[in-house]
């Protein structure tokens, strides 16, 4: 029986060799989106451009810049006692923090008193200004830390009360904390979601706009072993590009992976049958290309990328956009694949995940069968 459907396969198999266009849509394009997501989109909040208006002009106002200035979190512009030539390299986007240390800085500080610094930050966009307020703020205290340790010497207490409690702090997971072995894994998600869904969005309706169509009505082949045979390559294809994906993050981009590559694996193949059966679906109900292409990007693309949790974990969505996560396929790919890259996990853990995906892929293409009717004329 499945002679039929490998003979429809490799069909479009040839097809699929014969058009260059869909040789590059991919393989070609799922790497170009790697290089420059993954080498563009960095979450990882470094060297800030940070400017000084310095009213006080002294050793310990020039100390307590250097406290930032010796950071890897900021760049140092400029240092300045002028207003209006902070408001124009605020204008000109030139600076993202600037810091006005008062004229009377040093002589509160010697004398004992406590003294303000005004702190202006870019408020234009609201994500980073909320951690360089975070930094800020941390440079400060430890700033502040300082005074207090050299304030206790001097008074020959020694190291008695400077740090009454200390922090030992450690980072699971993701011990460097750079955001790409976060940003590439879910790029490999999010490209096995569109281009598998919009290669398979084409296989049918393109029958339908060429008019041969009508040769699969005819055929003795049944409603699956068309619709099997059309997805079989996309499926393959897809699963090439998963491999290609993956052997990027590891040689090219140094991506942490300390999983099970079979489990990643057959995740990403039960992954790219549900995708590519997504498209197949919508190429069975349009009638153009464009339609299905269009519908299939709105419908997967947009909310794997804001609801899957590529960006922003799910947990922390309120409960409509959690519902939408849950309703998609690449929020549950999108845990596996991060927990098998940065936390090992296994089959084990991630069998529910798995057979939700499984479930999602068996309501596709029972839809996709029950839609795609033979009929000749």
């Amino acid at each position: 029986m499945l002679s039929r459907a490998m003979a429809i396969a490799h069909k479009e198999t040839k097809e699929l060799l014969r058009d260059k266009v869909y040789l590059g849509m991919a393989f070609a394009v799922p790497v170009v989106l790697l290089l420059l997501f993954g080498y563009g989109l960095s979450l990882d909040v470094k060297h800030l451009p940070i400017a000084f208006q310095d009213n006080d002009r002294s050793a310990i106002s020039r100390d307590y810049i250097d406290s930032f200035v010796h950071s890897e979190y900021f760049d140092l512009i400029s240092t300045t006692d002028s207003a209006e030539e902070v408001e124009r390299m605020f204008a000109a986007g030139r600076v993202r923090v600037v810091i006005d240390i008062p004229a009377d800085f040093s002589r509160q500080l010697t004398s004992l008193a406590p003294v303000s610094v005004g702190v202006t930050i870019d408020g234009s966009f609201p994500a980073r200004a909320g951690v360089i307020q975070a930094y800020v703020g941390a440079i400060n205290a430890q700033y502040n830390a300082s005074l207090l340790r050299d304030f206790v010497s001097d008074l020959g207490l020694g190291d008695a009360i400077s740090s009454p409690v200390g922090v030992d702090m450690s980072y699971w997971y993701n011990p460097s904390l750079e955001s790409i072995n976060m940003v590439v894994p879910g790029m490999l998600v999010l490209i096995l979601m569109l281009f598998p869904a919009i290669l398979g969005s084409l296989v049918v309706v393109r029958e339908k706009e060429a008019g041969t169509i009508y040769n699969l009505y005819a055929c003795p082949a049944r409603r699956w072993e068309i619709l099997l045979g059309k997805a079989l390559p996309y499926i393959t294809v897809s699963f090439l590009d998963y491999l290609l994906i993956f052997a990027m993050s590891i040689w090219l981009f140094d991506v942490r992976f300390i999983g099970d590559f079979w489990v990643l694996s057959i995740a990403a193949l039960l992954y790219s049958i549900c995708t590519v059966g997504i498209g197949l679906l919508f190429s069975v109900l349009v009638r153009t290309q464009l339609a299905a292409m269009l519908l299939t990007f709105l419908t997967t693309v947009t909310p794997a990328f804001n609801y899957s949790g590529f960006l922003s974990p799910v947990s922390s969505m309120d409960s409509v956009g959690q519902g939408i996560a849950y309703l998609i396929p690449a929020t549950y790919f999108m845990e596996m694949v991060r927990g098998v890259y940065l936390k090992g996990l296994g089959f084990d853990y991630y069998w529910p995940a798995l057979l939700t995906l499984a479930a999602y892929t068996v309501v596709i293409y029972s839809i996709s069968l029950l839609v795609f009717r033979k009929r000749v004329g």
